[in-house]
């Protein structure tokens, strides 16, 4: 009972904001891709597919930063910092998440397949990056974003001006959130010799970030205005904004406790967009 406690550690089922924040994105592509409900099969399927990508990013990261991961107070009772599981099974149970998103790709054909290789090897390389790139949440970005064009390829839908600007816009705020997340680990980062978003941003942290959530305001009210959006869709605009300067209260002491806080609030705002596709294409 231990190790599959532990193993559920590893896959971060008891911390499931990261599916959250890469759920809401996907299933906004997914309507759009449709132009409404999508198909059920294809829903299903991209539900779970979230869950074990998301699961197996998390064991990569892991194994990537075993080392590290010691050295950081939030990170160093992590199963494979502590040893409770071996690198060995950690690779094992990768292999076995791989092989179910493999299942999971293939079903929905060889387009699908292809793009998802695109997704594994952005989600192999990210946990190096921050030993090379300054911005590393910006490889980040484009790991979690990928789920929105290989929704458009599985639903079959041309990419077109509404995906760009969906796909640009959760980047940016991918870039963002996870930023805030750098904050609460600044200080260890530092020490370790790794980089983020947080340490290149320095003193303007607040005002990069803050510029980029207008920007991604921007990017999906131009998407709201193409498609001919309900008054909804742009209510939830309002009330992400909303939710984006509560975020730079937030952060703006740079107090380990709330910039986490900034952070855990941030599914929020993937929800609150989808609801306002779902409902604009009901």
């Amino acid at each position: 009972m231990n190790k599959i406690t532990s193993f559920f550690r590893l896959a971060r089922f008891d911390k499931p904001i990261g599916i959250l924040l890469l759920l809401w994105p996907t299933m906004s592509a997914l309507w759009l891709a449709s132009n409404g409900f999508p198909d059920a099969n294809i829903l299903m399927i991209f539900i779970i597919g979230v869950v074990v990508m998301r699961s197996a990013g998390c064991v990569i990261n892991d194994l990537a930063d075993a080392d590290i991961d010691k050295h950081v107070e939030r990170t160093r009772r992590r199963p494979l910092a502590t040893g409770e599981v071996s690198t060995r099974e950690a690779l094992a149970f990768l292999l076995f998440l791989l092989s179910i998103a493999l299942c999971l790709a293939v079903s929905l054909g060889f387009k699908v397949v292809a793009w998802s290789l695109g997704g594994l090897v952005l989600t192999i390389i990210y946990p190096f990056c921050k030993r090379f790139i300054k911005s590393p949440q910006v490889i980040l970005g484009l790991t979690f974003s990928w789920s929105i064009p290989m929704a458009y390829v599985a639903c079959g839908t041309e990419f077109n001006s509404s995906m760009f600007l969906l796909w640009v816009g959760v980047l940016i705020w991918i870039v963002v959130y996870d930023t805030f997340y750098a904050l609460v680990d600044i200080d260890d980062d530092l020490k370790t010799g790794v980089f983020s978003t947080a340490i290149l941003f320095g003193d303007k942290v607040s005002l990069v970030t803050s510029l980029s959530q207008i920007i991604v305001l921007v990017l999906w009210a131009y998407l709201g205005t193409i498609l001919e959006m309900s008054l909804i869709y742009f209510l939830m605009l309002i009330v992400i904004l909303l939710l984006f300067y509560r975020q730079q209260l937030l952060i703006s002491a740079r107090k380990k406790k709330d910039c986490f806080r900034a952070f855990n609030e941030s599914w929020y705002v993937g929800f609150l967009h989808f609801l306002g596709v779902f409902i604009s294409l009901f």
